[in-house]
Formats: structure tokens, sequence, C-alpha cells
């Protein structure tokens, strides 16, 4: 059922924002050098890897770590990068990738390969089972500012209470919070 869903929203979302999609491909490939997408290796369902597409909001020269594990990240933002991220455009890509069967509009958001601690502590708890989403629980409970163990703690709550009606009710906070920019770091 989840599946179906998924596919329906992500097909009729990606017809209503076709126009902004193609506007912002655009705008990223004339405002910096390099490919428009940045292709994102992250960790999905059962440890698998996949390929995460994202408008691409820092410059080529960026490393490929977590933000938040940089010692200066604005520095490495393209001109409109930090647009980009503040009202969450930069992910409107992952469609492609709900709709491909990688990711669901809700789960855990998928982890870079790289983040160990996270995908350990994920794979002691169970959450490895799950699809990971566009947004989640942890998104809408402090996105940046929580700790890879606070994080984990509600993706276990998401994985305990998930059902269409808990879905229901992220999609929404979600829709509210990047209205309000809220809990985004600003760049």
């Amino acid at each position: 059922m989840k599946r179906i869903i998924d596919v329906l929203l992500c097909l009729s979302t990606i017809v209503l924002l076709a126009a902004p999609m193609i506007f912002i491909f655009i705008a990223v490939f004339l405002s910096s050098k390099g490919p428009a997408l940045y292709w994102s290796e992250r960790v999905g369902k059962n440890n698998k890897l996949f390929k995460m597409p994202k408008f691409r909001s820092m410059l080529t020269t960026t490393p490929a770590v977590a933000t938040h594990l940089m010692d200066n990240p604005d520095a490495y933002l393209s001109s409109i990068g930090g647009f980009l991220r503040r009202t969450s455009l930069d992910e409107l890509p992952q469609l492609f990738s709900v709709l491909k069967g990688d990711m669901s509009f809700v789960g855990p958001r998928p982890a870079l390969f790289n983040q160990n601690d996270l995908i350990v502590l994920r794979t002691e708890n169970g959450v490895d089972k799950l699809l990971p989403g566009i947004t989640g629980w942890a998104q809408i409970n402090g996105r940046d500012e929580l700790s890879i163990s606070e994080k984990v703690a509600l993706d276990i709550e998401y994985l305990n209470q998930q059902s269409l009606w808990f879905d229901i009710k992220i999609l929404w906070i979600t829709l509210f919070k990047v209205f309000k920019q809220d809990g985004v770091r600003r760049h």
C-alpha cells in the first residue's frame, strides 16, 4: 500500500513541479561550473548503496562528507546553493529515487556511505530494514541540530509507530516546516 501511495504521490508531484524543476536545473547549471545534479552515494534499505540525486548546491570541489562535519560549509556553497538548501529545493530530484523504489516519501533520511556511526546504530536497532525517505520523523524533530544518537532514537520511534496516518502527519509537518524554513541551517 505504501509503495502505491508513494508512486501516485510522486507522479503527481513531478507533474506539478516539472516547470520549477526545469528552471532550477538551468539556474544551477548556469550559476557554477559542473553538472546541475549531484549524485550522492547513500545507504538504503538493508544497507544497500544507491545513488541519490540532488540539485547541486555546493561547488564541485566540496569533500564528500556530511555538511555538519565540515569546518566551514558556507565556503563551499554555490551562488544559489544557500537558497536551494534553505528552501529544500535541492531535494526535489529525490522524487525520481522514490519513483525508482530506492526511497519513500517518509522514512529515515538515507545516511551518506561514510557515516559509519549512524549506519552501525541503525543496523543494531533494525532501522536499516526501512526504506529511506525524503522526509522523516527525525527530519521534522530537529534535522541538522540532532546528534547521531538522537536521530537513531527518533528513527526507532518511527520504526515502531509507522502507519499511513503517521506518514501523513509527517508529510504535513514537513510542508509546514519547509514553508517556514524551520530547522534549516542558514547558509
